[in-house]
């Protein structure tokens, strides 16, 4: 079996993945970045650090499942997004160890995006859109619309100010949950016995293409401070007004573009909650848009939609 091997080394996740030439994704393994109790994150120096500790323990639980194999390429998010004035040091852990696995192994070394990756991850599963499609990338870093044509991407618009991922661990920790707190602040919202009654406002603009978050930031923390609500009922407001924002973007992006298709990815995207609660916005709306969803597994942070563009590009080279 031929795979090629993905590294991302994002803000949140260490992982490595292995890919085979049919798109499948033969092994995958990631571990969170540590966060101390009650802080939101860590800064990049820290992060560094814990992929450098963490990478070797990624690396050995994935080649325990690559028992022969023939490695043929490895590709490594070498930047958040496409541009070459994107960069962030975390990446450049995986990078190294890419390119120090390559250059032992005799095989190309291939570098793409953290945004890139993303995208192809919520791909894996799924029919590949019949031509143009909207993305969103929802998550603790990027709250972005891309338009997607030919493997490009073209910004459209999305947050001016706190992303969606921020918002719901700031509210999360706020509440007393853990960083990264989306699947516990998840749970308190589908546990509320309560219908959520719009008490976070959605600041979208009227073109639909960009969006405000970090006031819903402010009235979720004074309702948390006023003490009158439960915590279950935030959790529930804050997934509505994510829903009613994402609906909007969605919405408008298609508009804008003339697309017919949008694909949701990032770690705010595999919750369960938000995809049902936007299909129900859209349909309020009459939209036309047909979403898709990466399977839940892939949509946090990862590396197997790197693996995947690696072989992309290796298959294209070797043709």
């Amino acid at each position: 079996m031929r795979v090629t091997l993905g590294f991302d080394t994002s803000c949140y996740t260490t992982s490595a993945a292995a890919v085979d030439e049919h798109g499948a994704v033969v092994a995958a393994e990631r571990m969170l970045l540590p966060v101390r109790e009650g802080q939101r994150g860590l800064r990049q120096s820290e992060a560094v650090f814990a992929h450098v500790r963490q990478m070797p323990q990624v690396m050995e639980a994935l080649s325990r499942r690559l028992a022969g194999v023939q490695v043929v390429a490895v590709c490594a998010s070498a930047r958040p997004r496409d541009g070459e004035d994107s960069y962030m040091p975390v990446f450049t852990v995986g990078l190294g160890h890419a390119s120090v696995l390559a250059s032992t192994l005799g095989v190309p070394l291939y570098e793409t995006s953290h945004q890139q990756g993303h995208i192809a991850a919520g791909l894996i599963g799924n029919a590949a859109p019949e031509g143009p499609f909207v993305a969103l990338h929802l998550s603790g870093g990027t709250t972005e619309l891309l338009d997607c044509r030919e493997d490009r991407l073209e910004l459209l618009g999305g947050s001016d100010d706190l992303h969606a991922g921020q918002l719901v661990d700031r509210v999360g920790v706020a509440l007393g949950l853990s960083f990264p707190a989306g699947p516990a602040l998840e749970r308190l919202a589908v546990a509320c016995p309560e219908k959520a009654a719009a008490l976070l406002p959605a600041s979208v603009s009227r073109d639909g293409l960009s969006c405000h978050l970090s006031g819903v930031e402010t009235q979720a923390q004074r309702l948390i401070r006023a003490g009158e609500l439960s915590r279950e009922r935030i959790a529930a407001e804050v997934y509505d007004v994510l829903a009613r924002t994402v609906a909007r973007l969605l919405d408008g992006a298609c508009r804008r573009t003339g697309a017919r298709q949008a694909l949701v990815v990032g770690g705010v995207a595999s919750s369960a909650l938000l995809r049902r609660l936007v299909g129900d916005r859209l349909s309020r709306l009459r939209s036309p848009v047909r979403v898709l969803y990466g399977q839940a597994q892939y949509s946090a942070d990862n590396a197997a939609g790197v693996a995947s563009i690696g072989m992309q590009r290796y298959l294209e080279e070797h043709s």
